[in-house]
C-alpha cells in the first residue's frame, strides 16, 4: 500500500501511528511545532505501565482486551519491555479495597507474605498478600519515546517543525485538538521522580486507596516514578502542594524508606479525554482524520489506534465496517 500520509503531532500517538504506516508502505510526513517528544508532551510524563488487567478495575472492556496486544507491539518496534508482571497491595486498614479490585479484575494470583517476599522483599515486612498481576509489562517512556523518533529517521521521517500538510491528514495532537473537536477535556496528571537506592522493586506497584491510590514503576538505579493524580482540570503546567504531598505519603505508607528519597523531578500535564473516557478515531468534515482521547491509556492503547487507522486507510476508506472507536465529527 502507498499514498501520502502527514500526521499532526509527534507524542505517543503520533509516533505510534506513523511507525505502523511507514511499516504498511506508506509515505509520511510527521509534523510538530515542539520539533518530538519531550516534556512539553503529556506522554513523557507518563508511567509506561502497559497493564490492561489493573486497567479492568475502573476501565471499559475494550481498554483491557486492546492493551493485551499492547505489549507485542512495542516489543515489535524496538521497545525494550520488562515481563516481570505487577503487584497490587494495600495497607490493612485499606483491605476491603484489595478485595474489591480483584472481584473487578481477572488473570492474577492471590499470593501470601512467604511467595512476596520471593517477588519483593522490601515490600514483605509491610504487606501479608497481594495480588500479582502475571501478565503485565511495563516500559521507560522517555527512551522509548526517543526510539521511535530514531526509527522512524532511520525511515527517513523526520519531525518536521513546520510545513503544510499534504496528502491524508491526520490529527494525533492530542489536547492541542480542542481547537476542532469540542468534546475532548482536559484530565489533569502530577507525578514524581525519586531515587531511593536503599529500596528495590523490580516490578510496578500499585497501592490502594480510598482517596488517592498510588502506583510506583522502578526505572532502575535506584530511580522510581509515582503517579499520578487525575484531576478533571486542563490545566498542564502547576503541580499543587496536595497532590504532591498526596503521592509522596502514600510512597512513604508503601515503604518508609522513600521518606529519604531525593525529589529529582515533579511533573505535571493535562491527558486527552472524551466524555466516555475512551480514544476515537474519526474524519473531520474537511477529510482529515483524527486519532485521540488517550486519557491515560497512551502507551497500553496507541498500538491498537495505529493499527486501526492502518487497517483503515488499508481499505481506501471504504472498509466492510467502521474501526471499533470510529466516531464522526463534523467541525
Amino acid at each position: 500500500m502507498s499514498g501520502q500520509i502527514t500526521i499532526l503531532g509527534a507524542g505517543v500517538a503520533g509516533l505510534c501511528m506513523a511507525t505502523e504506516l511507514v511499516a504498511r508502505g506508506y509515505d509520511v510526513r510527521l509534523i510538530d511545532p515542539k520539533g518530538g517528544p519531550g516534556a512539553h508532551g503529556c506522554s513523557w510524563w507518563a508511567g509506561g505501565m502497559l497493564a490492561p488487567d489493573c486497567e479492568g478495575a475502573v476501565a471499559e472492556e475494550p481498554v483491557v482486551r486492546h492493551g493485551r496486544k499492547a505489549a507485542e507491539w512495542w516489543t515489535a518496534n524496538g521497545a525494550e519491555i520488562t515481563y516481570g508482571g505487577s503487584l497490587v497491595v494495600a495497607l490493612g486498614r485499606d483491605r476491603q479495597e484489595l478485595d474489591r479490585f480483584a472481584r473487578r479484575t481477572d488473570r492474577f494470583d492471590w499470593i501470601t507474605r512467604d511467595r512476596l517476599a520471593e517477588f519483593e522483599p522490601d515490600l514483605a515486612d509491610r504487606f501479608d498478600r497481594a495480588l500479582f498481576m502475571t501478565g503485565e509489562s511495563h516500559l521507560n517512556p522517555r527512551p522509548v519515546l526517543l526510539t521511535l523518533r530514531e526509527r522512524l529517521k532511520s525511515n527517513g521521517v523526520q519531525v518536521e517543525t513546520t510545513g503544510t500538510p499534504t496528502g491524508q491528514v491526520i490529527d494525533c495532537r492530542g489536547l492541542s485538538a480542542a481547537d476542532r473537536l469540542s468534546d475532548l477535556r482536559g484530565v489533569k496528571g502530577e507525578m514524581v521522580i525519586l531515587r531511593a537506592p536503599d529500596i528495590t522493586l523490580s516490578r510496578p506497584v500499585r497501592l490502594l486507596h480510598p482517596r488517592f491510590p498510588l502506583y510506583i514503576v522502578p526505572r532502575g538505579d535506584g530511580v522510581f516514578m509515582l503517579g499520578a493524580t487525575q484531576i478533571e482540570s486542563g490545566q498542564r503546567t502547576r503541580a499543587t502542594v496536595r497532590s504532591v504531598m498526596e503521592l509522596l505519603n502514600a510512597a512513604y505508607a508503601l515503604h518508609p524508606a522513600f521518606g529519604e528519597a531525593e525529589i529529582m523531578e515533579i511533573g505535571v500535564d493535562a491527558r486527552p479525554a472524551f466524555p466516555d473516557n475512551l480514544p476515537r478515531i474519526g474524519r473531520y468534515a474537511d477529510g482529515t482524520l483524527y486519532a485521540n482521547g488517550l486519557f491515560r491509556h497512551g502507551y497500553l492503547l496507541a498500538p491498537a489506534l495505529a493499527r486501526m487507522m492502518g487497517d483503515h486507510l488499508d481499505a481506501d476508506g471504504n472498509p466492510r465496517e467502521k474501526p471499533e472507536f470510529w466516531h464522526e465529527n463534523h467541525n
